[in-house]
């Protein structure tokens, strides 16, 4: 691999490639990140998102390409304590009580938080006595959490962070990744929950097959699903009439309401109003994450092999 001279601080991968034998699990990525940005990587399994955070962590070696963490390689950047990270794989170290292997990493870091501070924030303090070996699968997701926030790091790197984690704990965890992000913090977390990445993150990077296919806001992710949907109250409605209306590629009817999948919501709707004059409470809804989600990794197809 070679070494990044960029020293404008942030995330820089360039050209960044990982294969396991025949299997090219991450394509030669270009991605920036500034420092503070919280950003979300989305994909299918297999899209590639836990190799290229195993490899920004420094735990997997790129075939090619470089990586600058605020102008340091990863093995730099971990050194410094600028890095935090949390795997969805691994389990709490045995034979030690959660306080204290929070503590235990909080003394690789320069400027750690107080470690009771971090078990608050990520609710871990209610078990903090516990011996590790005896946690539920969410109160160890939270150790986790509590291990990578205490050293304050300006970078966090969370793989699936809410894994496990009942309703009542992901909403805890937002609102302490909102306090980090807050404080001027880089916060990368990859997700399968596309509605956190919608409404926590502010840019989304969507991956399949190992590329990048979609990069920016939620909102312009979504306006990239071909999709637009009007809603309407309209009682006896004539699908087949509605079908027929420019812009229309679908309708459906639940009771009074009718349901318009448009290719072109603006040419759909003044013809709509033209022609059933009775409709009323009238909504115009773009794509959602998910059908931009869905229509931009199914036309990734460039490669059939599956990657991790």
């Amino acid at each position: 691999m070679t070494q990044s001279n960029d020293h404008t601080g942030g995330i820089v991968l360039t050209s960044l490639s990982k294969s396991y034998g025949s299997v090219r699990a991450v394509r030669s990525i270009d991605l920036q990140i500034a420092p503070g940005e919280t950003v979300a990587l989305l994909g299918p399994n297999g899209a590639g998102k836990t190799t290229t955070i195993d490899m920004v962590l420094g735990l997997t070696r790129p075939d090619s390409g470089s990586i600058s963490l605020f102008g340091m390689t990863p093995a730099q950047a971990v050194a410094a304590g600028a890095v935090g990270g949390m795997l969805q794989t691994g389990s709490p170290l045995d034979h030690m009580k959660v306080r204290e292997l929070v503590s235990l990493m909080a003394s690789y870091y320069p400027h750690p938080l107080d470690v009771g501070d971090a078990l608050r924030r990520t609710g871990a303090a209610e078990f903090a006595g516990q011996w590790t070996t005896k946690l539920s699968g969410g109160q160890a997701q939270r150790v986790r959490f509590a291990a990578a926030l205490v050293g304050d790091a300006d970078l966090l790197l969370l793989d699936e962070p809410t894994a496990g984690i009942d309703v009542e704990g992901r909403r805890e965890f937002w609102q302490a990744m909102r306090a980090v992000a807050g404080r001027g913090k880089t916060v990368v977390f990859a997700t399968h929950y596309l509605e956190e990445a919608d409404a926590f993150a502010d840019r989304i990077v969507l991956m399949s097959h190992g590329r990048i296919v979609a990069d920016g806001p939620a909102t312009e992710i979504k306006a990239r699903a071909a999709a637009r949907t009007i809603r309407g109250t309209l009682p006896g409605a004539d699908l087949a009439g509605l079908v027929a209306l420019p812009g229309v590629a679908a309708a459906d009817r639940h009771g009074d309401t009718i349901i318009l999948s448009c290719s072109d919501s603006d040419a759909a709707l003044r013809p709509l109003l033209g022609a059933f004059p009775e409709i009323r409470d009238i909504e115009v809804g773009g794509g959602s994450l998910e059908e931009a989600f869905l229509e931009l990794t199914a036309a990734d197809k460039l490669d059939p092999e599956v990657v991790r």
